[in-house]
């Protein structure tokens, strides 16, 4: 399966046609997916404590609806997300994918919150209470974690137990910071025996020094793109995940029921 990395957001005026302009590009490159960056059609919501109720939507709200129609548009799948307002009044930062039809197939909402200077997200929306599912309906079975939770890698481990070949990992990190993010990526494809992507907001939003490549790593934690460009492709080989899930550590078994004694005895 071929993959375009789109590194750039779609919340100014221009944002709709940029949006479908770069997946009809992706499409041209014969990707069957594209992947944004974390909530690709907001501002960087989080650079303030403050929260707009117009940064979230409802289920099927604008946002979501847009980049639906994209993907149906340029006839490809699609990774986006948006901040969505649950019925309750719940709002999660949420990854939302979409097929080639432009019918959502799956969603994922990020738990692990940073709350800190440019990053006040925790004011913003609250944790998703849900571990990660397997998303099928693509031609490769896939699994979401958000910026931050690849650096708690329990959901990806999860995800590769459900025998996911690839995780994608929209983000929203600093370039200051790009190798912290960089070995935990390629820690996270070697231990999972699966490919990890992950696409960033491409530059400095509200005085929040974003910025850093679009990433992917294979089933060995082996670079294969680190690129700044506004939109780049990466192959993806199934045989390349039974491999490394036939060697090791793919072969070594997650121990869930264990796992599962242990964390529950830090939750009594």
């Amino acid at each position: 399966m071929r993959v375009a990395l789109i590194h750039d957001v779609f919340f100014d005026a221009s944002g709709a046609d940029r949006l479908r302009a770069a997946l009809s590009e992706a499409r041209e490159r014969d990707a069957e997916l594209a992947v944004l960056p974390e909530i690709p059609c907001n501002p960087w919501s989080p650079a303030t404590r403050e929260a707009r109720d117009d940064d979230a939507e409802p289920p099927g709200g604008p946002r979501a609806t847009l980049q639906g129609a994209a993907a149906k548009e340029a006839g490809m799948a699609l990774v986006g997300g948006a901040i969505v307002r649950d019925p309750d009044g719940r709002r999660h930062n949420t990854a939302l994918v979409f097929a080639a039809t432009g019918e959502l197939v799956g969603r994922y909402c990020k738990v692990h919150l940073p709350h800190e200077p440019g990053f006040w997200e925790a004011d913003h929306y609250e944790p998703g209470g849900e571990p990660p599912r397997a998303i099928d309906g693509l031609p490769m079975r896939l699994g979401l974690q958000i910026c931050s939770d690849a650096n708690r890698p329990s959901g990806t481990q999860q995800l590769a137990a459900q025998g996911v070949a690839l995780i994608v990992v929209p983000r929203a990190t600093e370039g200051a910071t790009w190798e912290r993010w960089k070995l935990a990526l390629r820690a996270n494809a070697l231990t999972g025996a699966c490919y990890v992507l992950s696409v960033n907001r491409p530059g400095p939003e509200q005085g929040v020094a974003l910025g850093g490549p679009s990433f992917a790593a294979d089933p060995d934690g082996d670079v294969l793109v680190e690129s700044e460009q506004r939109l780049c492709v990466v192959d993806l080989d199934p045989e390349t995940v039974a491999r490394a899930r036939r060697g090791y550590p793919g072969y070594l078994t997650h121990g869930a029921a264990l796992y599962r004694e242990g964390w529950g005895r830090l939750v009594e």
